[in-house]
């Protein structure tokens, strides 16, 4: 059973009651997390029951916040592999080298881990129409769990998102809504009809649980490394739910006990067409300016100006990590040595972050022997047109 215990503004630390539907801390502007009774939680499972739990997402269900078993719902998301890149180890000079292949979710990308437990808890709550922005996946993967919860969705999604993600909304049954623009304009509009029609809206921090759900990719780092955790993990940053979330598994585990203090350098790897975490780590701020939103082959990190971007520069900061954006070319060229010298046809966003590890090795910031892991978000089956 789920240990969560309540609700935390991580900037003031003022606690909200986690049984009723919360969105954000108004007097911080701030994400609210999820904290749990992590010492009850140590008391009634080890690392080694939990490792020989059926494979998915929900056997971490202590550490996740829907207390029913009955509305956990799911697609089978979770448990993706971790994979050597031998040959692209070799050429880089690195002895271990990784990718965490999230292409192999249901809907195809990570954002499957966030949204089914986003939803499951909002079911949980007496949610019973969903609405989110998005540059396209997560619109997708919302569809496809209202669909299997029995509940509308409204997916509202810029005009230039992918044919693939919106025939994937339309395939299961949602509202699919285009708007011209950004998906800032998204969600100032998916925000109104939040806010006007009573539906609970998904937008990436607004509420509390889609960074649990994205967490588990921490936690399985942690168990795929028997319980070490690398040195480097690199990340693509757009809302930045993923990387906040593995610092959090990360902070989480070692509380229960089941890992130590050491911690993996996150690295953030963005589009030179929309890079403000890379800006920001550059001039030393602690907050975003919203960047330039040029167009990207890789939607997913045009964020001019993420919500959450305290809880990201931290977590960066923390770990000793850093910020680098990459070219639109360096993206394609990564595509496609993923594809022919490992057989991983990765998502420009997950390419990216290839492209990123090409400058970290030139500029010396990683060892030979460090354990090193790329995230791929999705699979590039999503990007045909």
């Amino acid at each position: 059973m789920s240990t969560l215990t309540g609700l935390q503004c991580p900037e003031c630390g003022e606690e909200f009651e986690a049984d009723v539907v919360q969105t954000v801390c108004e007097s911080c502007d701030s994400p609210l997390f999820a904290r749990y009774d992590l010492a009850q939680t140590a008391r009634a499972l080890s690392r080694e029951r939990v490792s020989a739990r059926p494979a998915g997402l929900w056997r971490w269900a202590e550490l996740l916040p829907v207390r029913d078993p009955g509305k956990r719902f799911t697609l089978g998301e979770g448990d993706t592999p971790l994979l050597p890149l031998r040959r692209i180890g070799e050429r880089l000079g690195l002895k271990r080298l990784y990718v965490k292949d999230e292409g192999v979710n249901p809907t195809g990308t990570f954002k499957a881990r966030g949204m089914a437990v986003a939803l499951s808890r909002a079911i949980e709550l007496g949610t019973e129409e969903a609405v989110t922005p998005t540059a396209g996946n997560a619109g997708g993967a919302l569809a496809n769990y209202a669909a299997r919860a029995g509940i509308p969705a409204h997916i509202y999604m810029p005009r230039d998102a992918p044919a693939s993600n919106q025939a994937e909304v339309l395939a299961a049954g949602s509202d699919l809504q285009l708007v011209e623009g950004t998906i800032e304009d998204a969600g100032r509009e998916a925000a109104a009809e939040a806010s006007s029609r009573g539906w609970t809206n998904f937008s990436t921090f607004r509420e509390p649980y889609r960074v649990e759900g994205k967490k588990t990719m921490g936690l399985e780092l942690a168990d795929d490394f028997g319980w070490e955790l690398p040195e480097v993990v690199i990340y693509p940053t757009g809302g930045g739910t993923g990387l906040v979330g593995m610092w959090k598994a990360f902070e989480e585990l070692e509380e229960l006990g089941w890992v130590d203090s050491r911690r993996p350098r996150m690295v953030s790897v963005q589009s030179e067409a929309c890079a403000p975490i890379v800006d920001a780590m550059r001039s030393g701020a602690d907050r975003v300016v919203a960047a330039k939103s040029n167009p990207t082959r890789a939607p997913g990190l045009r964020v001019a100006k993420p919500y959450a971007d305290r809880l990201i520069l931290r977590a960066i900061r923390e770990s000793g990590g850093s910020a680098v954006a990459v070219s639109e070319e360096q993206i394609a060229a990564s595509e496609a040595e993923l594809a022919r010298a490992e057989g991983i046809f990765a998502c420009p966003e997950g390419a990216a972050t290839l492209a990123g590890l090409e400058k970290l090795v030139q500029s010396g910031e990683v060892e030979p022997d460090e354990r090193v892991v790329l995230f791929n978000t999705g699979t590039g089956l999503k990007y045909l047109s």
